[in-house]
């Protein structure tokens, strides 16, 4: 990341982009996006031929399983970055693992809309439609990732890894006005793909490879699974409680 990750606040961000106000789409986001790997497939890394590690207290295996280019990976990871960046309040989206999320779920039935119907027509669809694309969203991601490429060799003859974060922010905003030409779907709907699955990285259980060491919920106070509540339900003060990943029950 360049040295100014931190001149946009996440909190200006969610602003800007609607996400505070509530309206994340997706059209069944969290299904597909956490169903692989619900029983631990996909995690190991040698199925892939990786070679990572794993951090046994979050489940998260640091290996890439979709993208085989590190320039892609890298990419994938500082946009975002951008959309969700550290700041006061905590890690961002690289320190989270969000980028090992997105690529785990694009190696499995996310990526490949396994489990969604995918015949014609592919008409231009209202946004209370939901998915329209004749692509998968690993196909969408493999495009959206090097026109984003593209778009940086256009404007500033460099490496999208090689800008300023205000050149990258320049960039991914033209994507969410859907400014930028993309084939079979449009940059707009890409760049939501991309929020919506970095939002999920951040705040998932940690089994599914992001959230790392459940920082994305201690910044929210949100207290994980927890078995019950008991010994705080009858008291009146606020109660801050340790999470408590899926993986401890």
């Amino acid at each position: 990341m360049s040295s100014d990750k931190n001149n946009v606040s996440r909190r200006d961000f969610l602003k800007t982009t609607g996400i505070a106000a509530g309206t994340l789409v997706g059209g069944g986001l969290i299904g597909g996006l956490v169903g692989y790997n619900i029983h631990g497939k996909g995690t190991s890394t040698l199925e892939h031929g990786g070679h990572g590690t794993t951090n046994e207290a979050t489940g998260s295996p640091k290996a890439k399983m979709f993208f085989r280019n590190e320039r892609d990976f890298s990419i994938l990871s500082n946009a975002t970055e951008r959309i969700f960046p550290e700041d006061d309040l905590g890690p961002g989206a690289i320190g989270l693992d969000v980028p090992y999320f997105i690529d785990h779920q694009l190696a499995g039935n996310y990526g490949s809309n396994s489990k969604e119907y995918m015949q014609g027509p592919f008409d231009v669809g209202a946004p209370t439609q939901g998915y329209q694309s004749r692509l998968t969203r690993a196909e969408i991601f493999r495009q959206g990732i090097q026109t984003m490429e593209d778009e940086a060799q256009k404007r500033y003859k460099k490496s999208f890894n090689d800008l300023d974060g205000k050149q990258m922010d320049e960039i991914l905003t033209a994507f969410q006005k859907g400014d930028i030409e993309m084939v079979g779907v449009t940059s707009a709907f890409f760049f939501t793909l991309l929020r919506a699955a970095t939002l999920e990285g951040a705040y998932s259980d940690p089994m599914y490879g992001g959230n790392r060491n459940m920082d994305g919920w201690r910044m929210k106070g949100f207290p994980g699974h927890q078995m019950a509540y008991i010994t705080q339900i009858e008291d009146t003060k606020f109660q801050k409680i340790e999470p408590n990943p899926l993986g401890n029950h």
